[in-house]
């Protein structure tokens, strides 16, 4: 017989939340309380070589419109820079300032703070299984923001 699985999904989901909220929390104690976690998303995609608002829209499963008015939202709070693009006259390429750069920063120490219990939760063989059972349901690729 199948072992139940109902709480499964709705363990997943809490710990995520979980997750989400305790980097939330640490990020705006570390005094970037003007963003919210969708912004975290946005970082990811725009650091490194920038994006365009269609690249930002894509990656966040939105509107170009709304991710315009994401993209507007933190030039305006100075996360966010607007530059001619390299290689495309017609598009715009969004980056971090450093402000977003110390934003990320501060978003990766959280993370690592969050995750703490955790990994003292969990012996080197359970975080190594719970590693390959995740792997075997997750869906390679982008992680989609909730909203």
């Amino acid at each position: 017989m199948q072992d139940d699985l109902q709480d499964i999904p709705v363990l997943l989901l809490s710990a995520a939340r979980a997750l989400v909220d305790g980097i939330d929390g640490r990020v705006r104690a570390a005094g970037f309380d003007d963003i919210r976690p969708a912004h975290g998303f946005a970082f990811a995609r725009v650091s490194g070589a920038g994006a365009t608002v269609t690249e930002l829209a894509e990656h966040l499963e939105i509107t170009k419109q709304a991710a315009s008015q994401m993209a507007e939202e933190l030039i305006r709070k100075g996360y966010l820079q607007r530059s001619p693009h390299p290689t495309d006259a017609r598009a715009r390429l969004l980056t971090l300032t450093e402000k977003g750069h110390a934003c990320t920063r501060a978003a990766d120490a959280a993370a690592v703070a969050t995750l703490e219990p955790l990994g003292r939760a969990l012996t080197g063989s359970q975080k190594q299984a719970l590693r390959t059972a995740l792997r075997q349901l997750a869906t390679p690729g982008r992680i989609r923001p909730t909203w």
